[in-house]
């Protein structure tokens, strides 16, 4: 059952599609069916499958989860590390830290227009870890 860790560069807030990134690492697995699992260690950016034919699906997801979850709330008390910081934790608890991908034939089975995301929720880029276990 093979685990590894895929590190993701990311330019800021946004969706950053990584399925080719995780195609490759399963790829050299040499796990011909089972289950993919997928897992971010951070508490301020999620993961997510979703379109990846128009830009303008994701944009639309992050106008609006940036609309659900506003800056600067008087409500928030966890500001020190600056005014995005809370809202990505909270964005981060509102959708998905761990996903699930079927494989067959050694190629994650996902649909014509999925495609895997890094869903950053803070304004500054930087690296993220993915974990992926095959089984």
């Amino acid at each position: 059952m093979p685990v590894g860790q895929i590190e993701i560069l990311v330019r800021g807030q946004g969706l950053h599609e990584f399925t080719d990134e995780a195609s490759k690492w399963l790829a050299v697995q040499g796990v011909k069916e089972g289950l993919c699992t997928l897992f971010i260690q951070h508490t301020s950016a999620s993961l997510l499958i979703q379109e990846n034919a128009d830009p303008s699906a994701r944009d639309d997801l992050e106008s609006w989860l940036n609309r659900l979850v506003p800056e600067n709330d008087p409500l928030y008390t966890h500001t020190l590390e600056g005014p995005d910081d809370m809202p990505a934790h909270i964005k981060a608890a509102l959708t998905a830290t761990s996903l699930s991908v079927p494989v067959k034939n050694s190629r994650l089975l996902l649909g014509t227009w999925q495609g895997i995301y890094l869903w950053e929720h803070r304004h500054h880029g930087g690296k993220r870890r993915v974990i992926m276990h095959v089984a």
